[in-house]
């Protein structure tokens, strides 16, 4: 949920700001219960001028709030635990990532280090940072860690050696939190400021102290790439796109060492990690057209009068279209809803020469003169996707003032009449943002378009059961390989509606589990005769004494109906059979979206045995009678001896 219409107040006093908004709910004690408004309000104001100091100003409001009483009232609004520790004062910190969290309705519960407690809280596993239940580890550094150690005088030597010295601890560090933490620990890269180069006096040595500064850096962010519970924010953009890192008086009297501005950054960095942990990147990204991926509207101006390219304003729109396309090579799912003829609308797309962007590059074209509000809904269904996976992207208030009424749970790119900035809108919130692309991700779009090819043999066939048939559907339940690890951590991170707990793992939980003996982790792959669908769906399992406990099984909403949960569910128990278990224990624990597969267990011989009171149901298996796979599915089944 990312925008709403602005609010009105009474005959005469002109429109209510959203700050102004928030304010009046605080006052009248409202704010709680007026929760869900929250993200389109801080939405409004994130597109502000200034949206970063309107966000802090609104966020001193939020964090008087008890994140419990938030999600008591609101269970949807899951808050999350995030600890804080560093060098400097970072009391900046709390407003902004308070605001940039709640954006994404998610309350903050914030745990905060004692100052400079930074070296004793990474080396404790008592601490904070270690807690059970802690999402995320913020660790905010900055140079002085490293200027406070050196010897008078110093050289860039000496810079050197004690920054080698510091990124040594920061490897154990992170080793240590990879072996007992239980979220992401953060780390930020270091600034270099004036303040340090200019105390050498020669352009020799300074060029030695950037050189030595920016490789201490670079390996810092490759530290990422080696501890799966680490991530680096890497603060050189984020300075270079904001005001001074700091003031110098803070720094000096309070030892304020990163600035309000830049912490503000930091947070909104933060917060898109954290929505990218719990698995709420978007997949669809909507455009518009006129004006929105072109200069001038199709229907007014004909195609001669439309431009992507050969004029000053045409170019800025194509070097957008450059961007989207980028995107969409990525996995995000490209679609048009647009006013206009559906006729010229294809003709631009396929022969206008300013497009970047051609038809085969969406996955759905949905160009007409109904609301646009239900050409999405529509688009949603045909890609049998949720309206909150989505993004929509449309330089008019009013059709986004629409679909804000209308579909709050989608999130919305306003832009306006200047093109050259469409790219910094469309960037600034990491919307599609993941922890690492998988070969799924960047086949998504084929394999949507596949579908198109299945739907219209489905409507060639004269029943399920023919289309079925037909379909060839061949299923491979298997132990999950090294390179697929990351694409099961996804799946159960962004699986919503076929999610039987909705227990969400990240990659190091993954591969614990596969490393644990007594555990299954198995990857369901599919194919059939239009192409490879690849990892569609995981099974999590252990050993419970004589049972097998089934822990979760997902499986991505693009092969619902085809018989390939049933026939990895038949695999599975055929399984625990062989291996001598008495019977399967298995757990649905209903969510807004899992509705749908309430019955799943039941329906393959599970019997109900208990209903905890946090609604969670228990189901057993007595493996008397195992049901078949589907008879137009051929199932290759390969489980591993160190189960058993």
């Amino acid at each position: 949920m990312s925008t709403a219409v602005t609010t009105s107040a009474p005959e005469g006093a002109g429109p209510v700001g959203p700050l102004d908004r928030l304010r009046t709910l605080y006052v009248e004690r409202r704010l709680v219960s007026a929760y869900p408004e929250v993200p389109g309000l801080l939405a409004e104001l994130a597109q502000c001028d200034d949206g970063f100091t309107h966000l802090a100003r609104a966020g001193r409001l939020l964090a008087k709030l008890a994140p419990e009483d938030i999600a008591k009232r609101h269970p949807s609004a899951l808050p999350a635990t995030v600890a804080v520790t560093g060098h400097g004062t970072l009391d900046g910190l709390t407003a902004p990532l308070t605001a940039e969290l709640a954006r994404h309705g998610v309350p903050l519960r914030l745990r905060a280090g004692d100052h400079d407690a930074w070296l004793r809280d990474l080396q404790d596993t008592g601490s904070q940072l270690y807690a059970p239940g802690t999402e995320l580890a913020l660790c905010v550094l900055d140079a002085q860690i490293v200027f406070d150690e050196l010897p008078l005088p110093w050289g860039p030597e000496d810079v050197a050696r004690t920054a080698a010295a510091k990124l040594g601890l920061l490897d154990a560090l992170a080793t240590r939190y990879d072996e007992h933490g239980a979220g992401t620990l953060v780390l930020n890269t270091l600034p270099l400021l004036p303040q340090h180069t200019n105390q050498l006096l020669d352009h020799r040595s300074r060029t030695e102290l950037s050189i030595a500064w920016r490789e201490f850096n670079a390996k810092l962010l490759r530290l990422a790439l080696a501890h799966p519970r680490l991530h680096v924010i890497d603060l050189e953009p984020l300075v270079a796109e904001g005001g001074p890192v700091r003031d110098a008086r803070l720094a000096a009297y309070a030892t304020v060492h990163l600035g309000e501005d830049v912490l503000a950054r930091y947070a909104r960095q933060a917060a898109h990690l954290l929505r990218t942990s719990r698995g709420n990147a978007k997949k669809v990204l909507v455009l518009d057209l006129d004006n929105t991926l072109w200069d001038g509207i199709l229907g007014d101006d004909g195609p001669d009068g439309i431009a992507a390219a050969t004029t000053y304003r045409g170019e800025a729109f194509g070097r957008f279209q450059r961007v989207v396309k980028q995107i969409g090579s990525q996995g995000v799912l490209l679609a048009v809803c647009s006013k206009n003829d559906p006729e010229p609308v294809l003709d631009v797309l396929r022969t206008h020469p300013d497009m970047t962007l051609r038809d085969a590059d969406f996955v759905r074209i949905s160009a007409g003169w109904e609301p646009k509000d239900g050409a999405i809904r529509d688009i949603a269904a045909r890609l049998d996707l949720a309206t909150d996976s989505f993004v929509f992207v449309d330089d008019s208030p009013f059709e986004r003032g629409l679909v804000a009424s209308s579909l709050p749970e989608i999130a919305l790119i306003g832009i306006d009449e200047e093109p050259a900035l469409h790219i910094d809108r469309l960037l600034a919130d990491g919307w599609f943002d993941v922890r690492e692309l998988t070969t799924e991700d960047r086949g998504r779009a084929a394999q949507y378009r596949q579908e198109a090819d299945r739907q219209d043999l489905q409507r060639a066939t004269g029943s399920m059961e023919e289309y079925l048939r037909a379909l060839d559907v061949r299923v491979e339940v298997a132990p999950v390989r090294d390179h697929e690890v990351a694409r099961v951590a996804q799946m159960t991170l962004r699986t919503n509606q076929f999610n039987l707990t909705t227990r969400r793992l990240q990659p190091p939980d993954v591969r614990e589990r596969l490393d644990t003996p007594g555990h299954l982790v198995l990857a369901v792959r599919s194919r059939d005769r239009f192409g490879d669908n690849g990892v569609v769906g995981a099974l999590f399992a252990h050993r419970e004494d004589t049972s097998l406990r089934i822990d979760n099984m997902v499986l991505s909403c693009r092969v619902f109906a085809r018989g390939i949960e049933q026939a990895a569910l038949a695999a599975l128990l055929e399984h625990a059979l062989d291996s001598g278990a008495a019977e399967v224990r298995a757990s649905y624990r209903p969510t807004a979206k899992n509705h749908k597969v309430r019955d799943f267990y039941p329906s393959l011989g599970f019997e109900q045995t208990a209903e905890r009171a946090d609604t969670t149901v228990e189901f057993t298996h007595a493996l008397t009678q195992l049901p078949e796979a589907p008879g137009h599915v051929t199932l290759d089944a390969d489980f591993p001896d160190r189960a058993r």
